[in-house]
């Protein structure tokens, strides 16, 4: 008895996780396939719910000013294109700055995150137009493959902990079963893509940036005394929750963009 409801409680948000990753796929998948405005606008979106769920996480008493920062963020995002980087980078910064100064405490985490999102959305906009939609696919199913082969494998063979001070839950069955999966994203694109070799290999560090955008928005969590970003998707919290794998992994590859020219994964 105590083991069947053992099960039934390992596995209770697995059916709202699905429907809510499902649908959440297919309104990705469809954004990037169509590329330009829609593309731009849904991370427009994204990015301006994500810096108002940590706004709200870092201080709920000040939800309107959370707002704002939302709309602004998520503005800052689409107009990125018809700015010039160096006033692009001003105004991230000058915003950083400004929520600094709203925020009694945690001010720093603030500045850091928004730096953070704000990089990834405008990168995310920017990969897609200059690399095209395969590449893109490449990089959020390698992210959505570790998420879930984490999963299952974390909740089946269970084991040691990652890092149990930071994120208790996540563990070295799941975080390795992870690399296997976005290893065969990897060979998978390498099977109908003119990618090289190396594709294997960055895909599993790909995979690794994903799980310490995953723990890093868990150590905030923590810091702060939050379950969730927020309860905006069953089964998965907020957007933060849902996409800090894809937070991680875009500026992963911006960073690997700095050193080495990244070809687009373009279809034999």
């Amino acid at each position: 008895m105590n083991k069947t409801v053992s099960n039934s409680g390992l596995w209770a948000d697995l059916a709202p996780r699905v429907i809510s990753g499902a649908l959440m796929a297919a309104l990705g998948v469809t954004a990037i396939h169509l590329g330009g405005i829609w593309f731009h606008g849904l991370i427009a979106i994204v990015i301006g719910i994500m810096i108002w769920e940590l706004s709200q996480m870092l201080s709920p008493k000040i939800s309107y000013l959370s707002v704002l920062y939302g709309i602004f963020g998520g503005a800052l995002v689409l107009a990125a294109p018809t700015i010039p980087l160096k006033v692009l980078s001003l105004l991230t910064c000058l915003f950083a700055v400004f929520g600094m100064l709203n925020f009694a405490n945690n001010r720093a985490l603030f500045a850091i995150f928004v730096i953070a999102l704000l990089t990834a959305g405008i990168g995310l906009v920017g990969f897609r137009a200059d690399h095209g939609g395969t590449w893109l696919f490449w990089l959020v199913l390698v992210v959505i493959v570790t998420d879930i082969a984490g999963y299952f494998a974390g909740r089946i063979f269970g084991g040691p902990k990652f890092w149990p001070k930071v994120s208790p839950k996540k563990t070295w069955s799941g975080t390795i079963a992870g690399w296997v999966g976005a290893l065969g994203v990897g060979a998978l694109f390498l099977s109908f893509t003119r990618a090289g070799w190396d594709l294997l290999w960055i895909s599993v560090l790909l995979a690794f940036a994903s799980q310490l955008g995953d723990i890093a928005e868990s150590a905030l969590k923590r810091k702060v005394g939050v379950k969730d970003s927020s309860s905006l998707i069953p089964g998965h919290g907020g957007m933060f929750d849902r996409f800090d794998g894809v937070l991680g992994a875009v500026l992963f590859m911006l960073l690997v963009a700095i050193f080495v020219d990244v070809p687009g994964i373009s279809i034999r």
